[in-house]
This record gives C-alpha cells, structure tokens and sequence, in this order.
C-alpha cells in the first residue's frame, strides 16, 4: 500500500513557499514518500503594523505551530529567525539544514553601492537591528542616511526602490538568493559593520515531538555546524532576554587552522536604532560538541554584554 504524501506547513509568501519547495523536494528524495505543501496564513502576514509594534516573535510561527499539534500537517519550515527562542517540549526541532548566506544585502537605485549613497539618501528596512547598525556606521564615516521603516514581502520592498520612493532597501542576501533574485544586489554589507540576526539564513524544519519516527528521517538534513551556530546565536538573544523585534545581531562562524576545525566565534550587538549607542563584543571558544556547549557560549556573551551596558538599551524599539 503507497503511503500518504507527507503534509508540509508552509506560509504563503513567494520566499516562504520558495524555500519549503526545496524542503520538500529533499525530503521526498530522502523519504521516497510524495510531500504536498499545505499554506496556512499567520498573524505576521495579515497585520500591516511593525514587527516591533506586533511584538515580533512567534508572528510568523504560531498558526504554523498550530497546525502541527492540531495534526493538519506533519512537518512546518520557518525562517529560523522568526522562531523564539524557547522551545515548545510538544514539538521538535528535527533538522536545520546548511545555512545560506548569513549577510544582509543593499538593494540600491543606480546600483549604488553603501558607501556611494549620497547624503540624505532614504534606506527601507522593518529591523530596528538593521536600523541601528546602519545609523551607527553612517555617523561613523560621516555620512547623512534616513533609515524608513517599512513592511512588505520583497517584491514591496524593492518596488519602493523602483518607484523611487527610496533610495534603497536592506533585505537578507539568503532570501533573495531563494528566490533567485540576488542579481538584484548592488552591495552586500560586510557582518564586519552589519551583524545579521540570529539564525539569519537558516532554516528550521519542525514536526511534532510524538512523531518520532519523521522526527528521525528528518534528521537527516540536519547540518551539525549550522546547529551549533545558531544555538549559540539564539542563546545570546534569549540571555539578552529579547524578541527577534529588538536591535539584537549575532553571528557564530567556524574558525579553522587549515583544513581543520578549531574554535567557534561569536559576535554580538545590541544597540539604540538611531545608531548613536552600539554595544558589540565577541568571544571565541571551542567547537561545541554538545547543544549545551553552545549554549554556553552565546550566555558568556550575553553575560559579558549585560556587563557593558546591553542591558540599557533593550527597551529600545523602531516605531
């Protein structure tokens, strides 16, 4: 007797449907089983308000999260980054594939690049994050940016660009690369001035925790490393004691003596979206060999940030 086609939960979006489509093209390679993507439309797609004004976390998640324990679906893919930072014990995190590129990418008219923007130039984006770090670079350099904030799926984003209403929007190098759309960069910001979210870039599959047999097969498009960084990423945020709405970046990235694996670094930021204040700092340690290591590794950050200030600036909000 054929199995029935495994029910993927996905959100409408263009992007959304996009990197579920290469989910689920995996898993029936992985599985042999036929997978059907069921849309379910969450509250972070149908509200026009801010990310920050909405609370942020669990916009994009919570229908979904839903729909598994309901039993509509078998198995959801979110965005890592909108996922919050605890982990419902009902459902499991079955797999984080390899990551994409973590960067934040400029969508730029006359295919300007960041440094080329003249003075007074308009850059869109709905990331108080974002907002802060670009503001801290621009008085830095000298140079005199508005940052706008705004909604929208991509194509809303660029065609501000495209109408001339903005100079320019800051969107993740990883979705549009999803789309097939990253020709359309003229820069891509260096995690040297722009940290991008925690878990920017990846993406996470999930099924319910009494699955355990799907949970299992799943797991076979788990990425050891892109776990472990973003473990790490997500418990800086959470020790920061923040939803993915706050001005919070961080990346861990693999540091290597050769062909071989040594260390893990992580960065953090917190800062004030008018870019005035900004706390960053970094730690380095091993690669973490359990989820506990990491763990440990974005606490020792958060804690050494606390210390330098962080703390002050997480009430912070873009309105």
């Amino acid at each position: 007797m054929t199995e029935r086609a495994l029910r993927l939960g996905t959100r409408r979006s263009k992007l959304a449907m996009a990197q579920s489509g290469q989910v689920a093209q995996a898993v029936r390679q992985l599985t042999g089983r036929a997978v059907e993507l069921v849309e379910i439309t969450t509250y972070g797609d149908t509200s026009r308000e801010s990310l920050a004004q909405i609370g942020g976390t669990g916009v994009f998640v919570t229908a979904l999260r839903d729909a598994l324990l309901r039993g509509d679906v078998d198995f959801a893919v979110h965005s890592l980054k909108d996922l919050p930072t605890a982990q419902p014990e009902d459902l499991t995190l079955a797999a984080v594939p390899p990551r994409e590129d973590p960067r934040d990418a400029l969508v730029a008219r006359d295919g300007l690049t960041f440094d080329r923007l003249p003075n007074g130039s308009r850059i869109g984006t709905g990331s108080p994050r974002r907002m802060a770090q670009l503001n801290a670079y621009a008085r830095a350099h000298g140079l005199s940016i508005e940052t706008v904030p705004i909604r929208g799926n991509v194509d809303t984003r660029i065609g501000y660009v495209h109408s001339g209403e903005l100079d320019a929007v800051v969107l993740a190098a990883a979705g549009l690369s999803r789309l097939g759309r990253i020709d359309e960069v003229t820069d891509f910001l260096s995690v040297d001035f722009v940290l991008p979210a925690p878990g920017q870039g990846a993406l996470a599959i999930e099924c319910a925790a009494v699955n355990a047999d799907l949970a299992a097969a799943l797991a076979e498009l788990d990425d050891p490393h892109t776990r472990a960084a973003v473990t790490a990423e997500r418990s800086l945020l959470a020790a920061l004691e923040a939803g993915c709405s706050a001005p919070v970046g961080a990346l861990a990235d693999l540091l290597a003596d050769g062909q071989v694996v040594t260390e893990m670094r992580l960065r953090g930021v917190v800062g004030t979206t008018d870019g005035s204040t900004l706390v960053q700092l970094s730690t380095t340690g091993p690669v973490p060999t359990s989820h506990g290591d990491a763990i440990a590794l974005g606490r020792e950050l958060a804690s050494e940030m606390l210390a330098k200030g962080a703390a002050g600036l997480m009430g912070e909000r873009a309105l």
